[in-house]
């Protein structure tokens, strides 16, 4: 097969670039504003419409991402045997998750005991990768055939519980498991249905093929994207099968709208997906054409996502250690046992909205330059192996 042209790859490295930036805005609300020490944002009783879209729009980052991830692995496949894929996806599944549990936790934690392990998104994505490097040797109408099913219908399994086991919380679950007195997991994105968003992706990968035309693809993916757009609005307001977390009518139009639009995302239910990734598919095909100084600049934290991600947690979190420090609660308070948001000691702790917003943007530039740095080495540096896993 043909490389897909240098424009198709900018567009997708856009959408990447996009999504890591959006998703530093959550992380940052996180350690920086004083609210989230107080309430849900999504809570309709007490949120208002800038804490609850600061929180909403971020929902798009995992579920983009994992879609990006597949079809990251078929572009990598056109370049090598099928053999050779699955070998590069095992590996590096693996060692996403041992990322996860290791540097990423203390990143988020800078705690040396360990006490909450979370298995988050880049542990999800590693486990994905380990189950794509089996998929791929399916037929591709297969692989269409399991990513729909698996996305469509594992909310069938939402009755189905094994309280306590852990293998069914990587699988389906939401869970904590105590695995000793002071060290606890949590089971936060399970296997379903975080594989099948992925080898969606792998699939949709195959219209990248140069063979393929061009505004085809772009009209295809807008239509996707609008139809799943319309069948979120269509399921979320029957409020049933998908919508285990089901909307309620509030005293205000705008707190029903704040509980109509927040299906739930632990773990992600059809509702959630079709939501987040309606509009990732409508901007895959409406994006493809975009070019500039800004979308090169975007496009920049794109190419180095996952350096990106490792980075912008510690700036975050040594931020926030500073910002203890210089407001009277001492940078010892953000040494973590559980997550931030619940450490009842930070009540008091933190930034306006808007001062969250500047030192998200802040951080965001700040990393800019090592991205940069970073992606010009690895683009200069094609013989180093080991490139590609960073």
């Amino acid at each position: 097969m043909s490389q897909p042209t240098a424009n198709r790859i900018m567009s997708l490295d856009l959408l990447k670039g996009l999504v890591m930036i959006i998703m530093a805005i959550d992380h940052t609300r996180d350690y920086f504003h004083a609210d989230a020490f107080l309430f849900d944002p999504t809570d309709p009783e007490k949120t208002n419409a800038a804490i609850f879209f600061t929180r909403w729009i971020t929902h798009f980052c995992a579920p983009a991402f994992s879609l990006l991830a597949g079809i990251s692995a078929y572009l990598v496949g056109m370049r090598r045997s099928k053999a050779a894929l699955s070998k590069f996806l095992l590996s590096r599944g693996i060692w996403l998750m041992f990322i996860e549990v290791t540097v990423v936790n203390f990143g988020w934690f800078f705690d040396v005991h360990f006490s909450t392990i979370p298995l988050q998104v880049i542990w999800v994505l590693g486990l994905s990768m380990i189950c794509l490097a089996a998929i791929i040797h399916l037929p591709m109408k297969v692989i269409l055939g399991f990513s729909l099913v698996v996305i469509l219908g594992h909310n069938v399994l939402d009755n189905v519980d094994f309280e306590g086991n852990f293998l069914w919380g990587i699988l389906h679950g939401w869970s904590f498991l105590q695995i000793a007195e002071n060290t606890r997991i949590v089971l936060a994105y399970p296997l379903l249905p975080w594989v099948g968003v992925m080898s969606l992706g792998y699939y949709l990968g195959t219209f990248y093929n140069k063979t393929y035309d061009a505004k085809k693809r772009q009209q295809l993916f807008t239509y996707i994207g609008i139809a799943c757009v319309l069948l979120f609005f269509a399921l979320r307001g029957i409020n049933g099968y998908g919508n285990p977390k089901a909307w309620s009518t509030y005293e205000t139009t705008l707190q029903t709208f704040f509980s109509f639009m927040d299906p739930l995302k632990y773990p992600p239910s059809l509702s959630f997906l079709l939501m987040t990734l309606g509009p990732t598919l409508f901007f895959m095909g409406r994006l493809e054409n975009i070019k500039g100084k800004v979308v090169e600049a975007i496009s920049v934290y794109g190419k180095v996502p996952f350096f990106y991600y490792i980075l912008h947690i510690y700036v975050i979190h040594l931020g926030a250690m500073l910002l203890a420090e210089l407001t009277g609660f001492g940078w010892q308070s953000m040494l973590l046992t559980q997550w931030i948001s619940s450490v009842p000691e930070l009540k008091g702790y933190g930034l306006s909205l808007g001062g969250t917003y500047f030192v998200w943007l802040a951080i965001v530039a700040m990393l800019y330059p090592l991205c940069l740095k970073f992606s010009n080495y690895k683009l200069a540096h094609k013989e180093k192996w080991w490139l590609s896993y960073f």
